[in-house]
């Protein structure tokens, strides 16, 4: 799927910034205080520092001259000063000295001085910090180190997972996309990980003889072409990298196995769904944790429950820089079955549902059988509606098109009642 050039990289009006994950390279930080060194523990605990290899110690600029003196740099040196201009110059003029080429310098000073700026450039520090630091904020400088201007735009990964199985979070994960490639008029990208049972084919009724096996399983032919000839197109803004559902090999994949598709697909469109599987390895585990967004689908039942709050908890520990996890509960008023009401999930969670979906067994039966999404069916359905509002919320774009109606609420009452006296 060939994007045009004008919609590679464009940005979600209003949504938070994605920040690129470092490549595989060193660093080492020399700090002079406890706070700037507790900052940059934050920073190197990022999901986005997983393939770094870091190292922080203290000294400043002085302990880094002595360090390097007879050893090779790493990629980025950090350092904090704390003394005058002239100390910090001559420090510097020193480690030039030992600086291999490609080394990248990043200077955390504590004071705001636009010459110590400039001489700083001058002399081919990469960038001026001034502390106190916020971990976003160096992170963001770390990483615009080795990503090109032109393709800052990254694209936003949304990952989808069940908090068990059979709780609906393929269709619910398909439906999305289909809201944010169709209402949105996003370029999105649906990935079924669930490579021996996956039902994104069906649920899109495509069968396209290649898919995600040929992007994982032979990684050194994957590249930017072989890619979008995998991909097949579902609409106009939405293509499918479809899973094979055969059984002829077993799936034991290294905890890194998505790590050069989930790249490619972040530089090729704006919205990446990944459909993940109800399932726990190190390869569902980073890949959950290193998403811009966690949406777990959860049914109002204990077993969910429990399930949803380990997802949570987790997210919360491992991503302290990210948002939150998001939770949808799905099949919801299902005849005769004793629930647990929405206030009260989220009261255990701690954190709040993002949306209600309707058990409507009709509706969503058909949609399966004949290989459609929910807005083809019934585009006024109430599923549908909570579909728009997850993809809204999930790209930043929430609430525009409710927004605009809410505002003519008052105005369509009045003419009511004049109509009516």
């Amino acid at each position: 799927m060939t994007l045009p050039e004008s919609e590679r990289h464009p940005a979600f009006a209003g949504s938070e910034e994605v920040i690129a994950p470092l490549p595989r390279i060193t660093l080492q930080a020399f700090c002079e205080t406890p706070a700037v060194a507790a900052a940059m523990q934050a920073v190197v605990a990022d999901r986005r520092m997983d393939k770094a290899h870091a190292r922080i110690q203290m000294g400043g600029p002085a302990a880094a001259v002595e360090a390097f003196r007879a050893a090779p740099t790493p990629n980025i040196i950090v350092l904090e000063t704390v003394s005058d201009p002239a100390t910090l110059v001559a420090n510097l003029d020193a480690l030039s000295e030992s600086c291999d080429a490609g080394t990248k310098v990043v200077v955390i000073g504590h004071v705001n001085d636009v010459q110590l700026y400039r001489d700083l450039i001058r002399r081919g520090v990469s960038e001026y910090l001034i502390a106190p630091l916020e971990t976003l904020d160096v992170l963001r400088t770390l990483s615009e180190l080795y990503v090109s201007a032109e393709a800052r735009n990254l694209g936003r990964i949304i990952a989808v997972t069940g908090a068990k199985g059979g709780v609906g979070a393929s269709t619910v994960a398909h439906n999305i996309a289909w809201a944010i490639a169709g209402g949105l008029g996003a370029s999105t990208v649906v990935v079924d990980l669930d490579i021996a049972f996956g039902t994104a084919g069906l649920n899109f009724n495509q069968d396209p003889p290649q898919g995600i096996a040929e992007a994982i399983f032979a990684p050194e032919r994957l590249d930017a072409n072989l890619l979008d000839r995998l991909l097949s197109r579902c609409s106009d803004n939405l293509a499918l990298l479809a899973a094979p559902a055969m059984l002829d090999r077993t799936i034991d994949l290294g905890e890194d196995a998505l790590e050069q598709l989930l790249d490619l697909l972040r530089t090729s469109v704006p919205c990446i769904v990944l459909d993940v599987p109800h399932q726990w390895s190190a390869w569902v585990k980073r890949t959950m944790l290193g998403a811009d967004e966690i949406l777990i689908v959860a049914e109002p039942e204990l077993a969910s429950l429990r399930n949803a709050k380990n997802f949570v908890d987790l997210a919360r520990a491992a991503r302290p820089n990210d948002a939150g996890a998001r939770l949808v509960l799905n099949k919801v008023g299902v005849p005769k079955r004793p629930e647990i009401a929405p206030p009260e999930f989220a009261k255990t969670l701690g954190i709040e549902v993002l949306s209600t979906i309707p058990f409507e067994a009709q509706l969503f039966g058909t949609a399966a059988n004949n290989g459609q999404m929910i807005a083809e069916v019934q585009a006024g359905s109430k599923a549908n509606e909570a579909f728009a509002q997850i993809a809204g919320t999930l790209t930043g774009r929430g609430e525009t098109r409710r927004g605009r109606r809410s505002l003519l609420e008052p105005l369509v009452s009045k003419l009511k009642r004049r109509k009516a006296s």
